[in-house]
């Protein structure tokens, strides 16, 4: 349930003690169940059990049977808080999962470790993003031997805090492995250069061939869908992938790489194509609507529509790089408040999501 919470540092301050971890995140439990409705017919059978746990009084000490109706009965209920980025999710879930190794003295401790120290070293390349500068002693010293010597609960717990909401902006491409945890057991690999071949050239011919063909087939009811930033379904993946099977232009494993490469084929092929702008400028105006820009913003936010029209979809980094910082150096903190800029990623995350079957 935790990691469904938006948190806020200034609110809670950073812990000292396990009392002050546990009182906190009891804290967001608590808010967590208490903005679940219930009226919504999912939770109703459930309604007792939220109404008592949505009382501050139940959450001083949690005996077996209240951790047992938590995690069995309340945990999974959905809830209306305003749902956080997913990365800042698995983040938690990592965190999470190292302060109970800490805590349980568990051998899987010093593999956890290495993952945020690999986080950590993914973040001080974004040290051009405003948000991350600001953290950059703490995401040094996290990828320091000293700094997890004498580690303890606390300070993973501010650690967790501070970081949560800067992997966002870790290239997807670079993020993947850091957070999964797959086990190789097939060995160690060798890369072999054969003479004659060369894969990244022929990969490269096959992207320009691609994109060739798929602006030949814009009529193609997937390619529109991915233009008019409308959902996929697995179905549709299926059909682009026998589409381009079909067209000549590469084999599988061509078509598997760039998929790979991509976080997915839908996402390839827009990268590729580019959104209409008409439906880039739709998807904006779930953010524009209501609000008063300035001129400055504006521009910001044409630039937005004009990447979206050509790469189909925008990473969170990007928006602190050029053109973006040609407005200004901060890129998007120069600009919108906090709560404008946690929209704006929310939407351009949901134009994203389009192009990946659900």
């Amino acid at each position: 349930m935790l990691a469904a919470v938006r948190e806020s540092t200034v609110l809670y301050g950073d812990p000292k003690t396990y009392e002050g971890v546990r009182r906190s995140v009891a804290d967001l439990l608590l808010r967590e169940v208490a903005a679940m409705n219930v009226d919504n017919f999912v939770i109703r059978p459930h309604r007792r059990l939220v109404e008592k746990y949505s009382k501050p009084e139940a959450w001083v000490a949690l005996a077996g049977e209240a951790l047992a109706e938590l995690s069995h009965e309340v945990a999974g209920l959905p809830t209306q808080l305003d749902p956080e980025n997913e990365e800042a999710k698995r983040f938690d879930l990592l965190a999470l999962s190292l302060q109970l190794a800490l805590m349980r003295d568990e051998p899987g401790f010093m593999r956890l470790c290495n993952r945020i120290k690999e986080i950590a070293g993914l973040l001080e390349e974004k040290d051009a993003i405003p948000m991350v500068r600001e953290q950059m002693a703490l995401i040094q010293d996290v990828q320091s031997d000293e700094w997890w010597q004498d580690v303890t609960v606390p300070m993973l717990e501010v650690m967790r805090r501070r970081l949560r909401g800067l992997v966002q902006f870790i290239d997807k491409h670079q993020r993947k492995p850091v957070f999964t945890d797959f086990e190789d057991l097939m060995g160690s690999e060798t890369s072999i250069t054969l003479p004659g071949f060369s894969v990244g050239t022929d990969q490269a011919k096959f992207v320009a061939k691609a994109r060739a063909f798929l602006y030949q087939h814009l009529d193609n009811s997937v390619i529109a869908k991915l233009r008019m930033n409308n959902p996929l379904t697995a179905s549709d993946l299926v059909e682009l992938e026998q589409l381009l099977g079909k067209s000549g232009i590469g084999g599988p494993d061509n078509i598997r790489r760039a998929a790979d490469e991509a976080q997915g084929l839908g996402l390839f092929v827009r990268s590729l194509i580019g959104m209409d702008r008409g439906a880039a400028k739709d998807a904006l105006a779930v953010f524009i609507g209501g609000k008063t820009f300035t001129a400055n913003q504006l521009e910001f936010i044409n630039l937005i529509v004009d990447h979206l029209a050509e790469y189909g979809f925008i990473e969170p980094a990007r928006l602190y790089e050029s053109p973006f910082t040609d407005i200004t150096p901060r890129g998007l903190e120069g600009l919108f408040q906090l709560p404008d800029i946690d929209d704006l990623l929310r939407v351009l995350e949901a134009v994203r999501a389009m192009a990946v079957a659900a």
